[in-house]
């Protein structure tokens, strides 16, 4: 029997952002009003799941690494955390450099202003259990708590409430996703705003594939000095974990090619199994790259502020919570809603904007992700054979 035809992620939300944009000039006021229903009340689950999520993701990661902890873990997650770190910082300067010339502010944000959107016929209040930084405080509490005990039941507690929040994003806030973007395009494209958004959306796409580019070129001849190799031959050993990337959307499903390429790149079998798993969990500079890039376009756009301070923090701490996004394709912006929220003070419209063009950018994202675990691998197998030597 032929199998069964799955639309992936991407598809879902490109055909919402296409029939928002079709219907929302025709369809009946009191139509639209039933999706921002639905949004208001998503939106509600949303803010409610968030601080559980960070909690949930956060916590086991930490006490995993701690029970599993030496020298080749730690210093692979550092530099797992400082690549990333990179990725963020020079998205944040490109974009605060760049942008102002293709982004005309005070009319996309006197556009945005003048508000004809509709509003839901009824909320639903779902509070939140606890704040955003209370709950990333109790997971590195938690976290780090379990490495110093001999018990197991608080680990193994974690581990299911882990799962419990991995099968609510993946089964739940996933496939709900696209219905919401639906929605907010809908309100949206009828408010007359819809001309602004896209006009921003399409000039900042191509700045931010460049950007993916450079951080490649850029992690890759880290390595080659690193190495003393060809950092060029080297990128181009990997370039099929990068297409591999682009149509699985998936660092994790792309794992046995990342690695094959890896080792063609001659890092140690060892190394090379080690790392390569690893970081296609907490390596996530495409994604730290898009986030802070369309963070920083929306914030431009509503005529926000974007204080280099405000930015230092929230690439900071993005870094970290990327280290815990669930293996889901939309998997990171969705534990990066957290400090978006948070930090930047992001509301549900421009969380639900994020979203979407997170998503339709997701594929190069992944790409540029597994892609720089090859540069990683060669580092660490550079540290790992120079302290055999010595």
């Amino acid at each position: 029997m032929p199998k069964s035809f799955k639309l992936g992620l991407l598809p879902k939300v490109l055909i919402a952002i296409a029939l928002g944009i079709l219907l929302g000039n025709w369809m009946p006021h009191w139509g639209i009003r039933i999706f921002v229903t639905f949004n208001d009340i998503f939106s509600q689950l949303l803010g409610f799941l968030v601080p559980l999520i960070i909690l949930g993701l956060v916590a086991p990661a930490i006490a995993d690494m701690g029970k599993r902890a030496g020298k080749m873990l730690l210093i692979t997650v550092g530099f797992a955390y400082i690549a990333t770190l990179i990725s963020g910082f020079m998205s944040y300067g490109t974009s605060v450099g760049l942008f102002p010339m293709v982004i005309n502010a005070s009319e996309a944000a006197n556009n945005l202003a003048q508000d004809n959107a509709l509003t839901a016929y009824f909320s639903i209040g779902i509070p939140p259990l606890m704040s955003v930084m209370t709950a990333l405080f109790l997971a590195f509490l938690l976290g780090l708590g379990i490495t110093k005990i001999t018990g197991n039941s608080l680990k193994s507690m974690l581990d299911e409430f882990k799962n419990i929040i991995s099968l609510c994003i993946e089964k739940v806030i996933i496939p709900l996703l696209p219905l919401h973007i639906f929605g907010i395009f809908l309100n949206i494209t009828q408010s007359g705003q819809i001309a602004t958004m896209l006009a921003v959306f399409i000039k900042i796409i191509g700045i931010i594939f460049a950007l993916h580019v450079v951080v490649l070129l850029l992690q890759y001849t880290i390595a080659g000095i690193v190495t003393k190799r060809n950092p060029f031959k080297l990128l181009w050993t990997m370039l099929p974990a990068y297409f591999t990337a682009l149509g699985t959307q998936s660092s994790a499903a792309t794992i046995p090619v990342t690695l094959q390429q890896t080792l063609k790149n001659k890092v140690n079998e060892d190394v090379a199994d080690f790392v390569i798993p690893l970081c296609a969990t907490i390596h996530l500079s495409g994604s730290t790259l898009k986030i802070v890039a369309c963070a920083i376009a929306l914030m431009m756009m509503h005529g926000t502020a974007v204080e280099p301070s405000s930015m230092i923090y929230f690439i900071c701490m993005l870094g970290v919570v990327m280290v815990a996004a669930p293996g889901v394709p939309g998997g990171a912006i969705m534990a990066a809603v957290s400090v978006l929220q948070s930090i930047l003070g992001f509301d549900e419209n421009q969380i639900a904007l994020m979203i979407a063009l997170y998503i339709t950018m997701d594929n190069f994202g992944t790409a540029c992700n597994v892609t720089g675990d090859g540069a990683i691998a060669l580092i660490i197998d550079k540290i790992y054979n120079t302290k055999k030597t010595n």
